[in-house]
């Protein structure tokens, strides 16, 4: 009976020995793998929390997390760091990989700065329930200016759309676009090109402008704009280049050869 038992328990002692061996051998191929695949991942910059439009990104905001190469989109970020600091010119929502498009430097001043085109003016413009589009404009919608002024009677009125497909930045000191519903404000802040700038602050001297709001999606022709500005600068419109005249035709010139052969001679015409 004491060899059953010795046997036994020799048996029992072996299958838990193999049995924690496969378990170790397991878990050493699984670690491998996950070795490989992190060997083969690369870390991309994602928000944390929702970023609202217009403000500054902190560290808090983001976080790190590991992405197979080939799948990680052009022009993220690899470091927080690189990121902290610079302004938000898009909603960014939780879990978005952040883009160079969606974030601008931001380089001192106000974070409404950091947010213009190259090129562009942020202008301001004071406006009400009527001009402010009821209520209705957020920032980063499209708006269109329409122009009114007396001319000569009282009754002779004279509107125009003056400027095209202007891009709001702000409405009165908001940068946001989250609100739930219409907010009458006192100033829209527009942007803007130093011409356009220039008509608009024209515009609001000599009449009342109006704003209206725009299909983002909406393409069209700026020549009726381009006219609609001239005309509110008091600018000519430049005159067509004129048609060069046709090159003259010269007559040829005709000359006289007297060819002598022997005793006989005669006259030849000749063209240049």
């Amino acid at each position: 009976m004491k060899r059953k038992g010795i046997f036994a328990m020799f048996a029992i002692s072996l299958m838990m020995a193999l049995g924690a061996a496969v378990v170790a051998m397991n878990w050493m191929q699984e670690q491998g793998g996950e070795g490989d695949a992190l060997a083969d991942a690369s870390q991309v910059v994602v928000a944390a929390l929702q970023v609202p439009f217009g403000t500054t990104v902190q560290a808090s905001d983001l976080k790190v997390v590991h992405m197979p190469r080939d799948v990680v989109p052009p022009n993220s970020f690899n470091d927080v760091e690189s990121v902290v600091g610079r302004v938000s010119n898009q909603v960014i929502y939780p879990g978005e990989v952040v883009l160079e498009g969606r974030v601008s430097e931001h380089l001192g001043g106000s974070a409404l700065a950091a947010l213009l085109d190259p090129g562009k003016r942020a202008m301001s413009v004071r406006v009400d329930d009527v001009v402010g589009v009821a209520g209705f404009l957020l920032p980063g919608n499209r708006v269109d200016v329409l122009s009114t002024k007396r001319s000569g009677s009282r009754d002779n009125v004279e509107s125009k759309t003056v400027l095209h497909n202007l891009k709001v930045l702000a409405v009165d000191q908001i940068a946001s676009q989250e609100r739930d519903g219409p907010v009458i404000v006192r100033a829209v802040t527009l942007e803007v090109t130093t011409q356009e700038a220039e008509t608009l602050v024209k515009a609001t001297q000599e009449g009342k402008v109006q704003l209206t709001l725009r299909n983002p999606l909406e393409k069209e022709d700026d020549s009726g704009l381009l006219a609609a500005q001239r005309s509110v600068l008091n600018v000519d419109e430049p005159e067509p280049p004129r048609a060069s005249p046709p090159p003259r035709r010269v007559a040829p010139v005709q000359h006289q050869v007297q060819v002598i052969r022997g005793t006989q001679s005669s006259t030849v015409n000749v063209r240049n």
